[in-house]
């Protein structure tokens, strides 16, 4: 993802209607703190030019010029304040939408596009881009009253002088031509720094997540620490010195074009028949203007990790681009029920094309039926197909062909949504929420008891429907899982290699107990497993490989788990 590498125009237009979007709500009061912020810099140009004729005055200065001295002092003073404290308010409040905007995008997409993205890609833009689009805003206020105060001088200059206006619009326009072409440059710069900055959150992941893994493994800790993480932090460092040396560059080509018109101005003064109180006025003025010049340039680096910034986050939008608009909207109506039967009725998923070109692994056409009150197991080789086939189940995965049926009525895409609240959830990868159940649906009364069950009401106890802790084994953690998808108390509830983590005790425990238990609360078990000595417990084994279902089995319950797993 080389920002230099996509079209500007493309990017220039994303970037604009993701800015107008996002201030679009706030435009009122970015728009009055602004104009705000123009008065008090035209206010101070215009203190200026006070300032000036004061001292020219032979008979000194009377009461109407310090009564317009204070005018405008206070209004310098009050519009820079009020701009400050407006924009700054508007900019915490983009700030603010444009977070809610990148995770409403996560949560509304495809769960397939989601995969498709890099964990620490995501991460980056979530605090990267967002500190970059901050750190810009939070200024903008300081930026409109020094362009005011820039353009109030500048009109002052041309009632002092058009010619003397001239050499500085001069000096200017090539300052400008000068920071433009080295702008071109460092622009390149920050794209290249912001790829570096997904490479080096992978990295910090590689070291905090695989601690364990790298402190067996030395040459790996060294190379991640020597070549990947520190290759990434130098290549920050490298692109981020040259641009900071190409805008210095720039920025010292301008200010010594300044102090070239002043010493052109004083060596043409008699050339130019220029009064002395609009030589001295000229200087004063050049000489305060460039500190809000200054500002201005200075502004032109955070404006450019900004600009790619926020085209960081237009691609993000644009690959999130929600597909599923009900996501975080209230149910519009009760929760579907599971009376009889999910069925599978011809769903294929294929995968898209590897880079090499090669067709992407297809799972289906698939036909199975998930009864309610039933045990059904998945197995097959790895790579056979089965976790993509329980996120077709699930609706995670939309069907590219065929359909999914509730008691027979298929599963339109505007209700798949209110389908998937049929379903808790264990996964290989799960993520453990530290609430348990479903948030605001209150705690089942047997929670507590469950935990004892569970073999993990020693270690962990429920506060108000929170864990007390969930820095536990991993296996524990997983206990802690299944907890949450019982009390969800949803019909059907999918367990991916749940018992993987387990010791065989528990592991027995799961099978022969548990997973009856819930079958007898009328719920559907939908388990993908490789514990083929368990086969038995379940009503049905569905066998996969190479993406279909080989064969439907219902195996005998071995003796000696028999009694345990009584139906």
């Amino acid at each position: 993802m080389n920002d230099s590498k996509q079209d500007p125009n493309q990017d220039r237009f994303a970037l604009l209607c993701a800015a107008l979007g996002l201030l679009r709500p706030f435009w009122p009061t970015a728009l009055a703190a602004t104009l705000l912020g123009v008065a008090g810099g035209l206010a101070t140009a215009a203190l200026l030019a006070q300032v000036n004729r004061g001292l020219q005055e032979p008979g000194g200065v009377g009461a109407g010029f310090f009564l317009a001295f204070a005018g405008l002092c206070g209004l310098s003073v009050l519009g820079k304040a009020a701009a400050g404290v407006g924009n700054s308010l508007t900019g915490q409040k983009v700030i603010a939408a444009l977070r809610k905007d990148i995770a409403a995008r996560i949560l509304r997409a495809p769960v397939a596009a989601i995969e498709r993205q890099r964990i620490h890609r995501l991460v980056a833009s979530l605090v990267n881009d967002v500190e970059a689009v901050s750190v810009f805003t939070f200024n903008v206020s300081g930026y409109a009253v020094a362009l005011a105060v820039t353009l109030g001088c500048f009109g002052y200059l041309l009632a002092l002088s058009p010619a003397l206006l001239l050499l500085v619009l001069l000096a200017v326009a090539t300052g400008v031509l000068v920071t433009h072409h080295a702008r071109r440059a460092w622009m390149e710069d920050y794209a290249d720094v912001r790829d570096a900055q997904d490479d080096l959150q992978k990295q910090y992941r590689a070291i905090t997540e695989g601690a364990k893994e790298l402190r067996v493994d030395r040459p790996r800790r060294r190379r991640v620490f020597g070549v990947l993480l520190g290759g990434a932090v130098d290549r920050i460092a490298r692109r981020k010195s040259h641009a900071m040396r190409l805008f210095w560059t720039a920025d010292a080509v301008g200010s010594g074009l300044f102090f070239l018109v002043i010493g052109v101005a004083l060596l043409l003064r008699e050339r130019l028949a220029l009064e002395p109180a609009a030589v001295s006025g000229f200087a004063i003025v050049l000489l305060y203007v460039k500190g809000p010049i200054d500002q201005l340039v200075g502004a032109l680096p955070a404006l450019g990790q900004a600009q790619v910034a926020f085209r960081r986050v237009a691609r993000l939008a644009a690959d999130f681009d929600g597909r599923e608009p009900v996501a975080l909207e209230e149910p519009g109506g009760p929760t579907p029920e599971l009376r009889h039967a999910i069925a599978l009725d011809g769903v294929r998923y294929a995968y898209p094309a590897g880079e090499d070109g090669r067709p992407g692994f297809t799972v289906g056409p698939i036909d199975l039926e998930i009864r309610r009150g039933e045990i059904l197991f998945i197995v097959g080789d790895n790579g056979s197909g089965k976790t993509t086939l329980i996120k077709l189940l699930l609706g995670l995965y939309a069907p590219q062909a065929g359909a999914i049926r509730l008691d027979g009525r298929p599963v339109a895409e505007a209700a798949r949504d209110d389908y998937r609240q049929l379903f808790a959830t264990v996964f290989t990868d799960y993520y453990l929420f530290d609430e348990v159940g479903t948030p605001g649906a209150g705690l089942p009364s047997e929670a507590e008891r469950y935990l004892e069950r569970l073999d993990i009401a020693h270690k962990v106890s429920l506060r108000d429907g929170v864990f007390s802790t969930t820095d536990l084994s991993t296996g524990q953690r997983k206990r802690l899982a299944l907890l949450n998808a019982w009390a969800a108390g949803r019909p059907v509830i999918v367990f991916d290699e749940w018992a993987a983590d387990q010791d065989p005790g528990f592991r027995h425990l799961f099978y022969t107990e548990l997973l009856p238990d819930l079958r007898r609360q009328g719920r559907a078990l939908v388990v993908i497993s490789h514990d083929d000595r368990y086969f038995g417990v379940a009503d049905r084994v569905v066998h996969m490989a190479d993406g279909r279902i080989a064969l439907v089995s219902a195996p005998a319950v071995p003796e000696d788990i028999a009694g345990n797993a009584g139906r």
